[in-house]
């Protein structure tokens, strides 16, 4: 079985949301005029901030899982598994919503943005707090 730090990924779960809610916040303007998602008004705070830290309970414990798997246990080997997971993952699903669904590109890039940061903060936890 693989030894995970359970106290790791939740930190690093919690770190994740906070990061990501700073992301957001600083864009709000131009999310806004890029998708009417983010101009009108959405789900209350609590059901969002659940939802939210509910994802990031799941993407620390799968890095945590594949940094364990993986035998990692420095930094450059985290933003390396990061980078891969970034590219793997949400970079490519994006470019297809941009190319299938039609959505904004500057729109994408924000997500992708928000997505690099979380990884590269969980990884970095996750695999150096082993």
């Amino acid at each position: 079985m693989l030894d995970l730090n359970i106290l790791a990924a939740l930190l690093a779960a919690v770190g994740a949301f906070m990061i990501s809610g700073a992301y957001y916040a600083a864009l709000g303007t131009q999310l806004a005029r890029l998708s009417p998602a983010y101009a009108e008004a959405g789900r209350s705070t609590a059901a969002t901030n659940v939802v939210e830290l509910m994802r990031n309970l799941v993407l620390a414990g799968v890095v945590s899982g594949l940094a364990a798997g993986l035998g990692l246990d420095s930094f450059a080997e985290s933003l390396l598994l990061a980078l891969a997971l970034w590219v793997g993952f949400p970079v490519v699903l994006l470019v297809g919503s941009v190319f299938h669904e039609r959505v904004p590109p500057m729109l994408a890039a924000m997500h992708s943005g928000d997505w690099f940061l979380k990884l590269v903060a969980v990884a970095g936890v996750v695999t150096v707090w082993r």
